[in-house]
């Protein structure tokens, strides 16, 4: 799994103009991608990094300030570019594998204690967020 963190102050993913899912800060907005072997342990392992991961202000954590977090599906994690001008997307696990999986992390969050907002697996979204800090990371398992 691999997945791009934002510490942000706002963010929100809409699908067809229709928010979905949105987050005030401080909170994490989180894209996250699935390739072919990846599994349930990972999903655990990633949900419990996030929610422990000390990039909010005076190094504290989603844990310690009960910070929420927007969790979108992201494929195009996977996209491979180093041939050609066009990615492929081959590493990114198809639908059917990825979205249990992404569902598994948001789940796990949850159960963790965090509030959780999400996007919509497979749509066209649009999101918005202000990246505080600015600070990104990329995590993978």
């Amino acid at each position: 799994m691999r997945a791009v963190v934002q510490r942000v102050s706002q963010a929100s993913v809409s699908v067809d103009g229709r928010v979905v899912g949105a987050i005030e800060g401080p909170g994490l907005m989180v894209l996250v991608g699935v390739t072919h072997d990846d599994d349930p342990a990972k999903a655990r392992k990633l949900a419990a990094k996030l929610w422990g991961l000390r990039i909010l202000e005076d190094e504290k954590s989603c844990s310690d300030l009960n910070a929420p977090l927007l969790v979108v599906s992201q494929f195009t994690l996977y996209g491979d570019t180093r041939k050609g001008r066009r990615p492929t997307w081959t590493a990114a696990a198809p639908g059917p594998v990825a979205e249990p999986l992404v569902d598994a992390v948001v789940h796990e969050l949850r159960t963790l204690g965090a509030k959780v907002e999400t996007g919509r697996f497979g749509a066209d979204m649009k999101v918005a967020l202000v990246n505080d800090g600015p600070i990104t990371l990329v995590l993978e398992f």
